[in-house]
């Protein structure tokens, strides 16, 4: 879609989507953006930062992309100068002392459309504990990999196939197959691939969580994901809460699983 390719545009609707959607679904949780100190890991442009920032937050990003760490501090110049905001091109992983290398610990871990790209996801977060103030608290929002562009084809130039719902869950090799057929360009298609190893679903996000003692403290199941406001013109819609009690299924639905949890 157009919009991926325009950074600047794609940076304001994350920028609108965190202060009209993430934080009133975090402060109705008794999150307080004056004066925290948020950690985003997998920034990008560092949009989502952006909105905590202007409520009163200060702001960190962690991001691996060398190009998306430069576009963000030319984006992000004016907080960065006041010392609002700062970002890191580090791998999490190969931080060993967090209070350290930050100088103090966080109020709140954010992931927005990154944990489906993660692998090892269990392992990585279990490491986020180590980013947390006592009472710190984890902000997930991610696409199921079950709904129907879970595994991001709405990407591909080609303009079949980013309107093609659930083809991402055909098997491995016929998919590759699909991809290649359509011209998916090398990069394009490796990222791809990969997804089909690291998207994450509603319940094994669940199984994740109790197995390393993780509180859910609260979760929105989006029918329509918010940011679809801005891509599609969608107004944005909840699942009914009938449909967000069913396993599996409600990951065939769901474009958007918001999730707020913390260690016990």
């Amino acid at each position: 879609m157009d919009f991926h390719n325009d950074k600047l545009k794609y940076f304001g609707m994350q920028t609108t989507v965190t202060v009209e959607d993430v934080i009133p679904f975090l402060t109705k949780n008794g999150f307080n953006c004056i004066e925290s100190r948020v950690l985003e890991i997998g920034c990008a442009e560092a949009g989502v930062l952006k909105g905590f920032i202007d409520n009163g937050a200060i702001g960190v990003g962690v991001e691996l992309s060398e190009s998306r760490v430069k576009d963000a501090n030319k984006f992000m110049a004016e907080y960065a100068a006041d010392g609002r905001f700062s970002i890191y091109n580090i791998n999490i992983f190969d931080i060993n002392s967090p209070d350290e290398f930050f100088g103090e610990l966080f109020d709140l871990v954010v992931l927005k459309d990154v944990i489906e790209h993660i692998p090892n996801q269990e392992a990585f977060i279990v490491k986020l504990k180590e980013f947390l103030k006592p009472e710190g608290k984890i902000f997930f929002a991610y696409p199921p990999w079950y709904m129907p562009f879970g595994g991001h084809q709405q990407v591909c130039n080609n303009k079949i196939l980013r309107i093609l719902p659930w083809f991402h869950l055909l098997p491995k090799p016929l998919y590759k197959s699909i991809l290649k057929l359509g011209k998916v360009p090398p990069e394009g298609l490796n990222e791809l691939m990969e997804l089909v190893d690291t998207g994450i679903t509603i319940d094994r996000q669940y199984k994740i969580l109790r197995t390393h003692n993780f509180k859910i403290i609260d979760e929105i199941y989006w029918f329509l994901n918010p940011i679809y406001q801005w891509k599609f013109n969608f107004k944005k819609r909840k699942v009914a809460s009938l449909f967000t009690k069913i396993p599996y299924l409600r990951n065939f639905y769901t474009t958007a699983h918001y999730l707020l949890f913390k260690p016990l």
